[in-house]
């Protein structure tokens, strides 16, 4: 890659930029695909994307952040560096035993209730992501959905994740 030499300002907002362009050509993304095939394709496809997907960004952000701890300790720094925290303002409360995750701010659930489109269920979507997320990083963590679309909520969060280390603990 041929990345041009920036001053802290300039690199704040050039990452800013870069992750509204993620974040916009995933909504346009699958907003494509429901408007070409259903909603129901649109839903498949990202669930398989999103799947695969978060074994390998879980890879690349251990690899490129030298995270080697394990367990909640390393998913907690995982989420430090980890894309969709900052577009979505994740709120991570790191208690001794769990790590939850609150997500107040969904881009593309407002994005498709602005339109009049409804919220989609991407529970399923994102409990596979965050499995795939869990099992590269530490196959003795395990992840629960507490409520995401279509489930209801709150007005104030889309959805709530926990995170928590199996009995056995870490396996590595």
């Amino acid at each position: 890659m041929n990345i041009p030499q920036f001053d802290d300002e300039e690199l704040r907002l050039y990452a800013e930029f870069m992750l509204d362009q993620l974040r916009k050509t995933d909504g346009f993304w699958f907003l494509g695909v429901e408007n070409a095939f259903s909603y129901d394709a649109a839903i498949k496809a990202n669930e398989e994307v999103w799947h695969t997907m978060g074994r390998i960004t879980a890879r690349d952000i251990r690899r490129s952040f030298s995270i080697k701890e394990k367990g909640l300790q390393g998913l907690y720094r995982f989420f430090r560096y980890f894309p969709w925290a900052m577009i979505s303002g994740y709120e991570i409360d790191y208690k001794d035993n769990e790590i939850v995750v609150s997500v107040p701010h969904c881009p593309s659930q407002e994005a498709r209730l602005k339109k009049g489109l409804g919220e989609y269920g991407c529970k399923r979507m994102h409990f596979l992501f965050f499995q795939s997320i869990i099992q590269e990083l530490d196959r003795g963590l395990k992840v629960e959905c507490l409520f995401a679309p279509p489930d209801p909520h709150s007005s104030d969060v889309f959805c709530k994740w926990r995170f928590t280390m199996d009995q056995e603990g870490s396996s590595g």
